[in-house]
C-alpha cells in the first residue's frame, strides 16, 4: 500500500513531465514514420521539394536528425520517469497522441499548403491525401487531448491511490 501511494504521489508531482515526454517522443516518432515510410522508401517527397534533388538529402538528413533527437530525448524522459515510479502511462500516451497529432497537422496544413516546400505526393489528386493525413491528425490530438483530460479525472478522483492509469 506504501508503494502505491509512493507512485501516486510520484505521478503527480511529475505528471507535466510524464505530458512532455510523451509530446517529445510523440513528435519524434510521427516524424520517423513520415521520413522513412514517404521520404525513404516509397520515395514520394523530400522535406525540402523546391530545390535539387541533393539539397532534399540533405533537407530529408536534418528531418531525420531531428525525429530521432526527439525521440531519444522523450525516452530518455521515459526512463527517468520509471526510475522515480512515477511513468503515468495514461498522461504518457495522451501526450504521445498530442505531440504525433500535432506534428502532421503541423506537417500536413503548414508545409503542405501555405509554405508549400513539398506535398504528400505529385502527379496524382491530391485530395485524398490531404484528407487522410489531416484527418489521423486531428484524430490523434483529440484522442490525446481526451486521455490527458481523463488523466486529470482520476487525479481529482484520486484521495488515495491510483487503482488504474
Amino acid at each position: 500500500m506504501q508503494n502505491v501511494k509512493f507512485n501516486t504521489t510520484n505521478k503527480i508531482k511529475f505528471a507535466r513531465r510524464n505530458l512532455w515526454s510523451g509530446i517529445l517522443f510523440g513528435l519524434g516518432f510521427v516524424a520517423f514514420l513520415d521520413e522513412t515510410l514517404f521520404h525513404q522508401l516509397l520515395h514520394w517527397h523530400k522535406f525540402y521539394d523546391k530545390s535539387t534533388v541533393a539539397v532534399g538529402l540533405v533537407s530529408d538528413g536534418l528531418f531525420h536528425a531531428f525525429s530521432w533527437f526527439a525521440t531519444v530525448g522523450g525516452l530518455y524522459l521515459v526512463a527517468d520517469l520509471r526510475r522515480r515510479g512515477a511513468l503515468w502511462h495514461k498522461m504518457w500516451w495522451g501526450g504521445k497522441l498530442l505531440g504525433g497529432g500535432f506534428f502532421q497537422l503541423y506537417d500536413g496544413t503548414i508545409q503542405h499548403k501555405i509554405m508549400r516546400i513539398h506535398q504528400i505526393r505529385y502527379n496524382v489528386d491530391i485530395l485524398p491525401y490531404d484528407l487522410v493525413w489531416n484527418i489521423s491528425a486531428a484524430i490523434m490530438i483529440i484522442v490525446g487531448i481526451g486521455l490527458i483530460m481523463a488523466a486529470k479525472r482520476d487525479q481529482r478522483e484520486s484521495k488515495g491511490a491510483f487503482s488504474h492509469a
